[in-house]
């Protein structure tokens, strides 16, 4: 990658781990990761309150819920329902999701926005029909340990010895695939262009352009 900064953005082709089941549709934002856990500066750990209040109740006792679950404390890999992480755009949700250990989410439909917000971590988000998810679900339940291998390019999830096929948005595939989808880094990889087209525009003071790191 050319710049002043080169920056490695990893292709993200293939994504392997053992599953954890998330049943029901609509879980927005605000279940993924509750209001108040977002007074931080940074992400870190945000993970440890990942569906907090679907895990607990209030008196921070466990509830049942599959991120609670011993079988399920290694899975990298979530299978949801439809429309999940609708609500609010919030980026805490994948950002609570990724630090928790997820690396790629497979369901039935995703919210525009936190489809928009996992690409920017490098987490895929593919779908297939409401059937296949229940199956895959029901599998994951039977076969905490399997293994879920999501080929992002050839767009396919093999498990138990089977291959489906499933669907991800032609964007986010390219950008995924091509290494392009961290944003903020191709920025920073090009910051001397960044900064000779911000001198070129007329209302961009030149005390406003940062100096070369």
């Amino acid at each position: 990658m050319s710049g002043d900064g080169a920056v490695d953005i990893p292709e993200v082709t293939f994504v392997s781990g053992s599953g954890v089941p998330i049943r029901g549709n609509d879980i927005d934002t605000d279940q993924i990761i509750p209001a108040r856990f977002m007074k931080v500066v940074t992400f870190d750990g945000l993970g440890e309150f990942a569906f907090f209040d679907l895990r607990f109740d209030e008196n921070d006792d466990l509830k049942e819920h599959p991120f609670n679950e011993e079988r399920f404390q290694d899975s990298s890999v979530m299978v949801v329902n439809g429309n999940f992480g609708c609500g609010s755009s919030r980026e805490h949700a994948p950002q609570a999701l990724m630090r928790w250990g997820i690396d790629a989410v497979i369901g039935e439909s995703f919210a525009e926005i936190f489809a928009g917000n996992c690409l920017a971590l490098g987490i895929p988000t593919v779908t297939a029909d409401s059937e296949t998810i229940q199956n895959l679900q029901d599998w994951v339940d039977e076969n905490p340990d399997g293994e879920l291998e999501i080929d992002v390019e050839a767009e396919t999830v093999t498990y138990g010895g089977e291959t489906i096929d499933v669907t991800v948005d032609d964007a986010q595939r390219k950008a995924l695939v091509e290494g392009v989808w961290d944003t903020t880094a191709l920025m920073k990889s090009n910051a001397g262009e960044v900064r000779k087209k911000a001198r070129e525009l007329p209302y961009v003071e030149d005390s406003a352009i940062p100096e070369a790191e």
